[in-house]
């Protein structure tokens, strides 16, 4: 028995580029953006938010801070995200601090991070100094000691997540150095999501898992620890389940766990999806032919002559095990599909069920005495 897999055609295939793909989303913020662009393709999606932004009421820290930079008035001023440049601003005007902000930033040397935080910045009428060679704070804190701006006053816009190796090296290179953090980090409301996301995960239920934030991965790889589950979820991982993660930064905490992680060369959002689904449908598709019935296994669903079956986990295991074995599938292996291990009659039930699913006579054949098999497969 062989299969072969080849990238799928946009053009011939007459369904979405993900079908039958599930795919988990492990952001807060632009959650909906990934799951829009993730369903219009095909795909199923678990949301599991691994942290979520701060709510608004939250604000007092962020104007306090606002306050004390505006009155030390930093020689310079390091921004890291264009979403928190946007956000400081629009809590500064909120509390009447807008102006006074913008003047001293005007004043200051402005150092971005990245292009977004490049185009925040000019959004609000302002002019960088440079911008950092990569989109991390470590190139940013690089940049201060490149342009000769040791022994300065230098103020940090953070962005949810401090980096205290980093801060620690700014202050080091600084005569003093002020935070603002236009937005934190914190908890999700339900938790127990995350939970699930990486049980289905470990199981093998998804075929892909999104991170869009360095704190999310980290809080993820937390979670997958604190339940006693770190090692299946990195495995998964390693083999069954595709990672992507928006950029280096992102994928950092799951590296340093042993999982192996793909990230766009633009570290974007858009970029993102466009990896997930071309990794997907070009390498987790598998095409076979069965006597005169052509197979297509994409995720937990089948196509049977471009009919779209969507099986239950456990059928979908039983059909993904015929389609690997070479020759017949021994019960004991098809047998180990089943929960618990079951009972050989128990595997005859669930071989006549999905042989009834698929609806092709003569599909699955049964070998006396030995197991069963795809017929005439090439």
């Amino acid at each position: 028995m062989s299969a072969a897999s080849r990238p799928a055609d946009r053009r011939q295939s007459p369904i979405e580029l993900l079908t039958g793909f599930r795919v988990g989303v492990t952001s807060d913020r632009r959650s909906q953006d990934l799951i829009s662009a993730l369903e219009r393709r095909g795909a199923e999606v678990l949301h599991a938010p691994a942290l979520k932004i701060a709510p608004h009421d939250q604000d007092t820290i962020l104007v306090a801070e606002t306050r004390a930079l505006i009155e030390a008035r930093p020689e310079v001023v390091l921004i890291t995200t264009g979403y928190g440049m946007r956000r400081w601003l629009e809590v500064a005007d909120t509390v009447g601090l807008g102006a006074r902000l913008t003047e001293v930033l005007e004043d200051a040397l402005i150092l971005a991070r990245g292009p977004k935080s490049v185009g925040a910045i000019r959004a609000a009428g302002l002019e960088e100094e440079a911008a950092s060679a990569s989109d991390t704070t470590a190139s940013l804190i690089d940049a201060v000691h490149q342009a000769g701006l040791t022994g300065r006053r230098v103020a940090i816009q953070l962005h949810g997540y401090t980096d205290e190796i980093q801060l620690a090296r700014l202050r080091d290179l600084s005569a003093r150095v002020w935070t603002v953090t236009p937005y934190r980090w914190v908890p999700p409301a339900a938790p127990d999501r995350l939970t699930r996301l990486i049980e289905a995960t470990c199981a093998r239920h998804l075929d892909a898992v999104t991170f869009t934030s360095a704190p999310g991965a980290e809080a993820t790889v937390a979670v997958a620890r604190e339940i006693g589950l770190l090692d299946e979820f990195v495995a998964a991982l390693e083999t069954d389940v595709l990672a992507v993660a928006v950029g280096p930064v992102t994928a950092g905490p799951l590296r340093d766990a042993g999982a192996t992680v793909l990230a766009p060369d633009r570290h974007r959002l858009g970029a993102l999806i466009r990896l997930v689904s071309e990794e997907l449908a070009e390498h987790r598709v598998r095409r076979l032919r069965c006597g005169a019935a052509e197979l297509e296994l994409r995720g937990g669903a089948v196509l049977v002559d471009g009919r779209l079956i969507t099986l239950s986990p456990n059928a979908f295991a039983l059909l993904r095990t015929l389609a690997g074995t070479e020759g017949v599938a021994r019960r004991a292996d098809l047998q180990r599909c089943l929960p618990d291990g079951t009972d050989e009659h128990a595997l005859d039930v669930a071989i006549s069920r999905l042989r009834r699913s698929l609806g092709v006579p003569g599909l699955v054949k049964t070998v006396v005495k030995r197991g069963y098999r795809l017929g005439a497969v090439r």
